[in-house]
C-alpha cells in the first residue's frame, strides 16, 4: 500500500456506516484531494469530481480521525509498574517521579514512538502530549517528540510542560525533576519559534503546559499566560483531578482551583484542562462563559479512583469537552477507540443509559477534542476540513451478531483501525503503520523499559 500522491482524488466509497460529526449523513462516502475533504456523497449517488482512486468501504465503519487531547507518551515505559500499583494520584506520582527522573533521550524517543504508533493503530490522527518531566540530559525532549511525529506522519499538538516548584518548597515533585523558571521560559519561546505552525492544516503545534498548580509557581503560571497570548498559542494544565488538589490550592493560594486559574490569567479560550472532575455548578458556568476546554480521561480517572467528569453539565454550559487517554502508566494504554467506549460507559454511570450515547462519546473524541485544543480544521468529515479519516472493520468475533454498525464499533469494543488517513496520506493499512518494523520497535522499547526500571532500582 503506497501513500497517496498529492492532489490525487480519492473516493472512500459506500461505507458500511459513517459518522461525519455533523447533521450530514454521507452514506455514499467522502472524496478527498490532497490534504482536504472536497465532497460528501449522498446514498446511491456518485461524486461530482473526477476520481483517481476508489477505496471500497463496504466493510468499513468510517469516522473522522480520532483526536487525543491529553497524554504522557513517556509513561509507556512504566505500564503496570509494581511499586505504583493500587495507589491514588499523589502517592502514585511520588512513587514514579524518581523512576521517570532516569529518562534519557533514547528512552524518550522510543516511548514517544510506541505511544504514537499505538494511537495511530487505534484510529488516532491527532495526538497531543503533555511532557513536563525534563531531567538533566533531556533538555530537548520536545524536539525528540517533534521528530518522531513527523517521521510517522501523525498530526501532533505537543505541549512544553514544566515543573518549577519542588517538594522542599511545598510542591509535589522532587527537586531533581524541576527546572528554573527562566530555563522553562527560554525553551518555550525557542520551541514556538522553531516548530509552531499557526495555519490551518498544521501538522505540528506547540502549546505551553505547566504541569499543575502543585508543581509550578504563581509567577510561572502568569508568565505562561502572557507568552501564550503574545505568541497566540494554547495553554494546558491538569486541574481538579482530585480533591487533594483542591485542598492544596486552598492551603497554598487561598483559592479554589478555578479562582486560582482566573487569578493567573488562565480563565479564557486559550486554555484546555486535563481531567476537570471536581468543579461545582458555579465554576462550570464560569468555565463555559470563558470558553475553556476540558479533556475527559475516563480510564485514568477510574484507575486512580479520581472521580467522574461532569461532561453533560460542562457541555451544556459551553465548555468544549474532548477526550484523552492520559498517561500510559495511568491507563495503562494509548488506545483511542477503546477510550471512546470507556467514556460512554463511565458517563452513563453518572447520567444514566438514556442520556449518554455512542455518538456522544465519538463527538468528544473528534470534534470536542479539536475544539478544546483550538482547532477548527479537524474533527469532522466536512468539505474543506483536513482529510483525516479512520476506517474500522467489524469482522472480529466481538462484533458477530451486531446490527447497528456504528453502535457496534463502540459497544462491542473495537480495538484497532484497519485504515487511517492523515493529512490526505494513508498511514495505516491492514491495521499496521505503513513502513514501520513494529517487532523491532517493541524489542527496543521493552529493553528501554527494563533499563529504566534497573536504573531506578540502583538509585534506591
Amino acid at each position: 500500500m503506497t501513500l497517496n500522491i498529492n492532489n490525487q482524488t480519492t473516493w472512500i466509497k459506500n461505507p458500511l456506516a459513517i459518522y461525519t460529526g455533523t447533521d450530514i449523513y454521507a452514506r455514499g462516502g467522502i472524496v478527498t484531494r490532497g490534504n482536504l475533504i472536497i465532497e460528501l456523497v449522498a446514498h446511491n449517488a456518485t461524486p461530482h469530481h473526477p476520481i483517481d482512486i476508489v477505496v471500497d468501504a463496504k466493510n468499513h465503519v468510517v469516522t473522522p480521525g480520532l483526536i487525543n487531547a491529553h497524554h504522557h507518551f513517556y509513561q509507556t515505559l512504566t505500564r503496570a509498574y509494581p511499586d505504583a500499583l493500587n495507589k491514588e494520584l499523589f502517592n502514585w506520582l511520588k512513587t514514579l517521579y524518581p523512576v521517570w527522573a532516569g529518562l534519557d533521550e533514547e528512552m524518550h524517543a522510543l516511548s514517544t514512538e510506541v505511544a504514537l504508533v499505538e494511537m495511530m493503530m487505534s484510529g488516532c490522527t491527532t495526538a497531543s502530549d503533555h511532557h513536563y518531566l525534563i531531567p538533566v540530559g533531556l533538555e530537548h525532549a520536545i524536539d525528540i517528540q517533534v521528530e518522531a511525529a513527523q517521521q510517522l506522519g501523525i498530526r501532533a499538538i505537543l505541549t512544553r510542560g514544566s515543573m518549577s516548584l519542588g517538594e522542599d518548597d511545598g510542591g509535589l515533585p522532587p527537586r531533581h525533576t524541576i527546572q528554573t523558571e527562566q530555563t522553562i521560559i527560554d525553551d518555550s519561546l525557542r520551541l514556538i519559534k522553531h516548530y509552531h505552525q499557526p495555519e490551518a492544516g498544521a501538522m505540528t503545534q506547540i502549546a505551553l503546559a505547566p504541569c499543575s498548580p502543585f508543581s509550578v509557581t504563581t509567577d510561572l503560571m502568569k508568565e505562561t499566560s502572557r507568552i501564550a497570548h503574545q505568541k497566540n498559542v494554547m495553554m494546558h494544565t491538569h486541574l481538579c483531578e482530585t480533591i487533594d488538589e483542591e485542598d492544596f490550592c486552598l492551603q497554598r493560594f487561598g483559592h479554589r482551583p478555578v479562582d486560582y486559574l482566573e487569578s493567573v490569567g488562565w480563565l479564557n479560550d486559550k486554555t484546555w484542562l486535563a481531567h476537570g472532575i471536581h468543579f461545582n455548578d458555579e465554576e462550570i458556568k464560569r468555565l463555559g462563559q470563558a470558553g475553556v476546554g476540558i479533556s475527559h480521561c475516563p480510564t485514568s480517572n477510574m484507575m486512580l479512583a479520581s472521580g467522574i467528569c461532569r461532561n453533560n453539565e460542562l457541555e451544556a454550559a459551553g465548555v468544549k469537552v474532548g477526550l484523552g487517554v492520559d498517561g500510559s502508566a495511568s491507563n495503562d494504554g494509548s488506545n483511542m477507540i477503546g477510550e471512546v467506549r470507556m467514556a460512554m460507559y463511565l458517563q452513563r454511570l453518572r447520567y444514566g443509559s438514556a442520556n449518554v450515547s455512542h455518538t456522544d462519546a465519538l463527538r468528544w473524541a473528534t470534534k470536542g477534542s479539536a475544539a478544546a485544543m483550538g482547532r477548527t480544521d479537524i474533527g469532522t468529515l466536512e468539505v474543506g476540513k483536513q482529510a483525516d479519516v479512520s476506517m474500522f472493520t467489524l469482522d472480529e468475533i466481538r462484533f458477530s451478531g451486531s446490527h447497528d454498525p456504528l453502535a457496534a464499533l463502540i459497544m462491542c469494543g473495537a480495538q484497532q483501525a484497519d485504515r487511517v488517513m492523515i493529512n490526505g496520506q494513508w498511514r495505516v493499512h491492514d491495521g499496521q503503520v505503513i513502513g514501520l518494523d513494529l517487532e523491532d520497535l517493541l524489542i527496543r522499547h521493552r529493553a528501554a523499559a527494563k533499563r529504566l526500571a534497573e536504573k531506578a532500582l540502583a538509585l534506591r
